[in-house]
């Protein structure tokens, strides 16, 4: 019997991959059709068909399409994060976030969209912005990618000026916890929002060296699905 840890026999591996870079990559493939097939209020569901190579068996797939979203990973001069406390229904949970939302906004730059959902749902503007992390949060059935920005040297937005916030937003309640302690949170499984998890555990890697590493918050976002085809 195989000892744990053991490789697996020559003849068990998985493919090589050689000596591809680990970087996320488009990859074109042949698409013979492409309906709507439901439409929604914020995203539709999307039924492709297509094939992996030439020649092979045509796939349909079903997914959602989705305008993306940013959410921003906040740190005050003390080094702590700002935590949303808000209900999500689909989970039934009240759920601790970092500031978020879509970007639904006809023709708006992504860190301006960062800064307007920063400033509707935490009432805060911030001078200094970086790239933290991209993903996707379900690419098995979603083409949502999320950029996670880290916003710092922040400040109070006057009250006369801020966005008054309804239905579930009107029940957020906002927390400031040290980074490593929010960073403890998420491995104990108490932090379930997936933006919080990856923007969290994030910045205390990048904090290791002072935030030298960071893109700027301009830097290209290929994955986001307004670039793709570009």
């Amino acid at each position: 019997m195989t000892s744990p840890g053991t490789p697996p026999a020559a003849d068990t591996q998985p493919a090589a991959a050689g000596a591809l870079p680990v970087a996320d990559a488009a990859s074109p493939r042949d698409l013979q059709s492409s309906e709507t097939v439901y439409r929604g209020r914020i995203w539709d569901v999307v039924s492709d068909t297509f094939t992996l190579a030439p020649g092979t068996a045509p796939l349909t797939r079903d997914y959602i399409a989705h305008p993306g979203a940013v959410a921003v990973v906040v740190l005050n001069d003390q080094g702590q994060v700002l935590l949303l406390r808000q209900y999500r229904h689909p989970v039934r949970m009240d759920l601790w976030e970092i500031p978020a939302g879509l970007l639904d906004v006809e023709g708006e730059d992504f860190v301006a969209g960062a800064a307007r959902e920063l400033a509707e749902e935490a009432d805060l503007a911030a001078a200094d912005w970086h790239v933290l992390a991209d993903f996707f949060t379900s690419p098995g059935s979603s083409s949502e990618a999320i950029r996670i920005y880290l916003a710092r040297s922040i400040s109070w937005i006057p009250e006369a000026e801020r966005h008054v916030r309804t239905e579930e937003e009107a029940e957020i309640q906002f927390r400031w916890m040290d980074l490593d302690e929010a960073a403890a949170a998420v491995l104990d499984g108490r932090i379930h929002n997936p933006s919080a998890a990856v923007g969290i555990l994030a910045a205390q890697s990048a904090a290791r060296n002072g935030f030298a590493a960071l893109r700027d918050p301009r830097a290209p976002w290929p994955a986001h699905p307004s670039q793709h085809g570009q």
